[in-house]
């Protein structure tokens, strides 16, 4: 029986453990949290250099955590390149988790399209709407026109994804 009850010497270390120690066994804690933390999601987006609307409904995306890649080369021949018809135009393309967004999309319907994942090739708003996202600058006065958001499927099919009305 006395060979079971060996008294066994633990390091003082162990039971009063540094800060040193406790930070150390608080970062290896907090490091897989931080590897699971999704990256924020990449918008290419291809515009006209010249294009300050552009710029404005970029920086909509920046502020909704969107890293942007910009491309200042025009847009046309990306948006036959993604299957936008040019009857949706607009003065931007762009493309996001596989999807296309041509011209003025809310950050909104972006972020329903990335949640619901529809069978689609991407987003868009036709023309230039005033108060649209990147339209709607002190330049315009507060003027709102309604527009519509449309889901752009195969073959030039579309449907209304959201409508905007005029704001009063």
């Amino acid at each position: 029986m006395n060979a079971l009850k060996q008294s066994v010497a633990v390091p003082a270390a162990v039971l009063n453990p540094s800060r040193r120690t406790w930070l150390l066994a608080a970062l290896a804690c907090s490091l897989p949290v931080a590897w699971a933390m999704p990256s924020p999601l990449t918008v290419d987006v291809w515009k006209s250099p010249a294009c300050g609307c552009c710029k404005d409904w970029v920086a909509t995306l920046t502020r909704a955590g969107f890293r942007v890649q910009l491309h200042e080369t025009g847009n046309a021949d990306k948006r036959r390149q993604l299957g936008i018809p040019d009857s949706l135009g607009s003065c931007h393309t762009a493309q996001v988790g596989g999807y296309a967004l041509e011209g003025h999309v809310p950050v909104t319907e972006i972020q329903r399209l990335l949640r619901e994942k529809p069978a689609a090739i991407g987003l868009a708003v036709p023309g230039m709407p005033v108060g649209s996202p990147g339209m709607d600058g002190p330049a315009y006065g507060g003027r709102h026109m309604p527009f519509d958001v449309l889901l752009v499927q195969g073959g030039g099919k579309v449907q209304v994804y959201r409508s905007y009305g005029v704001k009063p």
